[in-house]
């Protein structure tokens, strides 16, 4: 019997990244990457119109990355920016009998808070937490379905099929989960392909978060983390953050862990991708290596 193996790529604004995963989810190994740069007039982040704006470019840049990595898997786990739709925590009052009972009440309580049309919207769910009343805290991630079909359609034409979509962001979690599942009231603070995101959770269940593209900027990203955090304790008193796991590009790594102690005052734990994924027989620079997070994260989800 063959060994399963992941592909993940993720899309980010200045191109794609390809990582080809052996071993487990427990213990992963990069056998393979491509890096895809793609000029600002190919891809466009946006929430409600196609990413993509020359089609032809972006095909062809795909379907030869594919043909250079060392396997002949179809399949791929795909990361798209979290600017490319929306993730919420969502209050429900009442249980459901089924996932799409589930999903048209949480449709029919956004209909009147979205800025836009929530029947063109390809909405998913996952229920946190149920309380004895019956009330559900859900965590609803969206995307406009013009988006992710065309991302499925130009995979497809790259002859890959994009069979799991997520948000980068949590492409990130997934890759560190099994540390970060050891702290019940932890948070995971990351700067990455510019956007800042910030996940807490309290008893091990998500309570927060949040991800918003930002300059690499000390000061702004200071006073991001630092109001993040006000806002999490105005609406959770009580629930104190005992553990801040934080991530970053290789090169800013040290400066954003001071920049993430400052704004929390808690000393953070520096997460590193090289210390989770192995990569015996393949040369790939530090840089390059936190580069792939996103698609090495992407890739976790076919492996078991």
């Amino acid at each position: 019997m063959f060994a399963r193996k992941g592909v993940g790529a993720e899309i980010a604004p200045g191109g794609v990244t390809l990582a080809l995963l052996g071993g487990s989810a427990k213990a992963p190994r990069l056998e393979g990457f491509e890096q895809v740069v793609l000029p600002a007039e190919v891809l466009r982040v946006s929430r409600r119109e196609p990413n993509v704006l020359e089609t032809r470019r972006f095909v062809s840049a795909i379907n030869e990355a594919r043909l250079k990595l060392p396997s002949d898997e179809k399949g791929i786990s795909l990361s798209i920016p979290d600017a490319c739709g929306r993730v919420m925590l969502l209050d429900l009052e009442a249980r459901f009998k089924n996932r799409e009972e589930g999903a048209e009440l949480i449709r029919w309580k956004l209909k009147k808070s979205l800025p836009y049309d929530i029947a063109g919207v390809q909405l998913d769910y996952q229920t946190l937490a149920e309380r004895e009343n019956g009330a559900l805290t859900v965590l609803v991630s969206m995307v406009a379905r013009e988006v992710v079909t065309q991302y499925e359609d130009l995979f497809a034409e790259a002859g890959i099929e994009a069979r799991r979509i997520d948000f980068t962001s949590f492409s990130l979690y997934r890759l560190f989960a099994n540390r970060l599942d050891l702290a019940e009231n932890g948070a995971l603070v990351s700067y990455y392909g510019g956007a800042l995101n910030i996940f807490i959770f309290y008893g091990g269940i998500l309570s927060f978060y949040r991800s918003k593209a930002l300059p690499g900027d000390g000061q702004a990203l200071f006073r991001e983390i630092n109001s993040s955090l006000l806002v999490y304790n105005d609406r959770n008193p009580g629930q104190v953050i005992s553990e801040i796991f934080c991530l970053a590009d290789a090169a800013d790594a040290e400066v954003f862990r001071a920049v993430v102690a400052e704004a929390s005052g808690i000393e953070p734990v520096l997460l590193d991708p090289e210390r989770v994924v192995a990569r015996p027989n393949l040369k790939v620079s530090r840089e390059t290596f936190h580069a792939l997070t996103g698609s090495i994260g992407a890739a976790l989800r076919s492996l078991r």
